[in-house]
């Protein structure tokens, strides 16, 4: 098993190029250029309205992208639709959660499966849905409507439908969101193990405690431009990033009490 945080190797897995989004003239993302490499988990942080979900929007299809390019395995992707992006190994979970609420939890698996999973049979897809259901614990609502899940669960049914498309890059959207500390906890040793299979996460996340106890490295976005990005403790003490969060006079309050290192 190959751990989250091990070194990665010198080929990227996905990589972006002068990445622009606009609408009608506003700029939600702006040139942003990006490697992230097989085994890596990212940590992708900035201020609401950063363009953080918006860049996932293109790497994932959901939307067009205005200009650049997006690379996965060698490939440009580009201008795929969205189900060509997943059929290629790249999954992503929403930050606002809505799954097929007339459908049982294990149809919402069993439906991930069979989109880009390349489970040709229901029973196939049946069978990889359970794996995930155990996986993540829910094995026990698998014949409940996803409707009655609780959030926590809801949360834990899309990282299910998520891996039973069996990606490669797995890209998490605030997964965190609305949990209590124990819940988090729960979700942390989930992603955790996530990884150590071997799969590359990119995760948009407010919870320094999440970015700090599972990234290697953090990118930071703001105003859609790419502020920052390096390892956890080199972004986290730096006081633009520190500025974008809190503001101006926070980060110099902040900048005057610690220590320059050079």
């Amino acid at each position: 098993m190959t751990s989250g945080k091990s070194k990665a190797t010198s080929e990227p897995l996905l990589s972006l190029r002068n990445v622009r989004k606009t609408y009608r003239g506003i700029t939600a993302v702006a040139d942003v250029s990006l490697d992230v490499n097989p085994g890596e988990i990212v940590g992708l942080i900035g201020p609401n309205g950063a363009g953080k979900t918006t860049l996932v929007n293109l790497i994932s299809g959901a939307e067009p992208i205005t200009s650049g390019t997006v690379t996965f395995e060698g490939r440009d992707i580009t201008k795929h639709p969205p189900h060509s992006v997943a059929c290629s190994g790249i999954a992503r979970t929403f930050q606002v959660v809505q799954p097929f609420a007339q459908m049982t939890v294990l149809e919402n698996v069993m439906a991930g499966a069979l989109y880009a999973g390349k489970h040709g049979s229901r029973r196939e897809a049946a069978e990889r849905a359970r794996h995930f259901l155990d996986f993540t614990m829910l094995s026990d609502f698998a014949d409940s409507p996803a409707s009655e899940l609780a959030l926590a669960n809801r949360k834990r049914l899309e990282l299910a439908k998520s891996l039973a498309m069996n990606p490669r890059l797995l890209m998490l959207d605030e997964v965190n969101a609305g949990l209590n500390s124990s819940e988090i906890s729960e979700a942390l040793s989930l992603i955790n193990q996530i990884a150590e299979q071997g799969i590359t996460i990119i995760i948009i996340e407010h919870l320094m405690r999440v970015i700090s106890e599972l990234a290697r490295r953090i990118v930071v976005l703001h105003h859609g431009t790419l502020l920052h990005e390096g390892a956890p403790e080199e972004v986290l003490n730096d006081p633009r990033v520190v500025e974008a969060y809190l503001g101006s006079k926070f980060a110099r309050n902040w900048q005057n009490r610690t220590p320059t290192t050079q």
